[in-house]
């Protein structure tokens, strides 16, 4: 499938991007060997095959969560740039 300029356009419109006539291009260029490639996978023959979500067994890496003593405020402060009492003291960020 092959995409025109003017639908490329469009996208760009939607997205909220700005594109030169030549990013348009190169976009279109792109947008649509992607959407080709698509079109192959369309074509497989999946007839039979049970959906899953991954093609294989997941196994989770991530440790159990265990409670643990905090560091002392002393050394988390030791490093802070500004401090404010025992609060680390930040520029502000809204007004």
């Amino acid at each position: 499938m092959r995409l025109s300029t003017d639908e490329v356009r469009h996208i760009a419109l939607l997205a909220r991007v700005g594109m030169s006539d030549e990013e348009i291009e190169q976009m279109r260029e792109e947008m649509s060997n992607i959407l080709e490639h698509f079109d192959v996978l369309r074509q497989v023959d999946t007839e039979g095959v049970e959906p899953t979500g991954h093609s294989a067994d997941l196994e989770s890496v991530m440790r159990d969560d265990e409670v643990a003593a905090s560091r002392p405020i002393e050394d988390v402060l030791a490093n802070a740039p500004q401090l404010e009492g025992v609060f680390i003291r930040v520029r502000a960020v809204l007004e």
